[in-house]
């Protein structure tokens, strides 16, 4: 039966991510997973797109704050988890979203930019802001998410890495870990690509207080910070294109207008409040639906 075989969050958008033993449900997404995020002098999101080395910001939760670590950096930041009453509102942007975001202050800022080596600064999700997913891919679930891309969740599953590193192997190129798709849930005991068939998992169905319900709303088009080694902040000399050279054999997708497509982008339906553990048993059910 399929289950929940790893669960990582990522506090600070496109820098390292945490795996967990257990996670938190909230409406939007797993606590902490994208609560800050590193913005330019226009409060536009940057990522490992524009600056690969942001994989070796290291995260941390611990006590009642984040703690953030980089080699680059002789000394670490700290942010509490209360947000500091004077925090200053500041318009920031992702993607097409524009919203405000609360400002982490000048230390924070000379930290990031020196780390990075531009001039940046750090936000932080505001509790009062609502910022929706995309009601197209969405239907009847009103989901909020924070700085993520465009959804709460994204879920993957071990036997479609497994696929890929078999094609990788065959090119002779060396297998990739699963943080390079930067994953919140991921599943074994599937067959390779069957979260592309997939209209809800629920969690805990046999619970008395009730199951988490995740719906799979929308293929997840792969960029490349796929292709940055998420250890080394740098894309493989050797392989500079992979994997998204050996997606694009088998992996464009109608739906999301040919894009390279590797696990799906959730939403939660049910559940808030409730926890997620690596082991827990997951019922997968299937949407055949050219629309899911």
């Amino acid at each position: 039966m399929p289950f929940i075989s790893a669960l990582f969050v990522y506090p600070v958008k496109s820098c390292a991510g945490i795996p967990l033993d257990d996670a938190l449900i909230e409406a939007d997404g797993l606590q902490w997973d994208r609560r800050w995020m590193i913005v330019d002098a226009n409060g536009r999101f940057v990522s490992q797109r524009e600056y690969p080395s942001m994989a070796r910001i290291i995260t941390a939760l611990g006590g009642d704050a984040l703690h953030l670590h980089a080699d680059r950096a002789s000394a670490g930041l700290s942010l509490p988890f209360a947000t500091p009453a004077n925090a200053a509102r500041v318009p920031v942007s992702v993607w097409k979203d524009s919203f405000d975001a609360l400002d982490e202050g000048e230390a924070a800022a000379q930290w990031v930019s020196g780390v990075i080596g531009a001039p940046l600064r750090l936000v932080r999700f505001a509790d009062d802001v609502t910022r929706l997913a995309s009601r197209k891919w969405t239907r009847d679930v009103e989901a909020p998410t924070r700085f993520a891309d465009g959804f709460p969740l994204l879920v993957t599953t071990d036997a479609s890495l497994a696929e890929l590193n078999g094609r990788l192997d065959a090119k002779g190129v060396p297998p990739l870990p699963m943080n390079r798709f930067r994953p919140n849930v991921v599943l074994g005991d599937t067959e390779a690509f069957d979260e592309d068939f997939v209209g809800t998992a629920t969690v805990g169905a046999n619970g008395d207080a009730g199951p988490v319900v995740l719906r799979f709303v929308k293929p997840c088009a792969r960029c490349p910070i796929t292709t940055v080694d998420q250890a080394t902040g740098a894309a493989d000399p050797r392989w500079p294109h992979e994997p998204l050279d050996t997606l694009a054999g088998y992996r464009a997708d109608a739906r999301v207008d040919g894009g390279l497509t590797f696990g799906q982008n959730a939403v939660v339906v049910a559940g808030v409040g409730k926890r997620l553990r690596v082991g827990d048993a997951v019922e997968l059910e299937l949407a055949f639906d050219d629309d899911v």
